[in-house]
């Protein structure tokens, strides 16, 4: 079982960037797929993103493809979500979340999968 912390999400305008890093302790960081989920007001919680153990392989949700970019970093144990061209919809708590895995590439987008999350952090986009 690993910790992980979620910092870098505020208030941005619409069309605006953040980027969003999940400090990851407890545990060797290599031996995890990451992944990025966020929640709504009132919605389920939702898939963003995931990346493999190094990062070789990495799986977006609809709504994240071509804006969002996630990556991750072994050594500082931090994985990252990049947000470009921001929308309103995308105004969620967005959670950081790890599963142990001992494949290397096959990341999951279900939240079900991953068995350590973060308490999240507050996103919201103004129109």
């Amino acid at each position: 079982q690993v910790q992980l912390e979620e910092s870098g999400g505020g208030l941005v305008q619409a069309g605006g960037s953040l980027r969003l890093s999940c400090a990851v302790s407890g545990g060797t960081f290599s031996n995890y797929h990451a992944g990025w989920f966020r929640q709504a007001p009132g919605k389920e919680r939702e898939f963003v993103a995931a990346i493999s153990r190094f990062g070789a392989n990495t799986m977006y949700g609809d709504s994240a493809k071509g804006r969002f970019t996630i990556s991750r970093d072994n050594a500082k144990n931090t994985v990252y979500l990049q947000m470009n061209s921001l929308k309103p919809e995308d105004t969620a708590v967005y959670y950081c979340a790890a599963r142990y895995a001992v494949t290397l590439n096959r990341v999951r987008s279900s939240a079900d999968e991953y068995k350590d999350w973060g308490q999240g952090t507050q996103v919201t986009v103004s129109s």
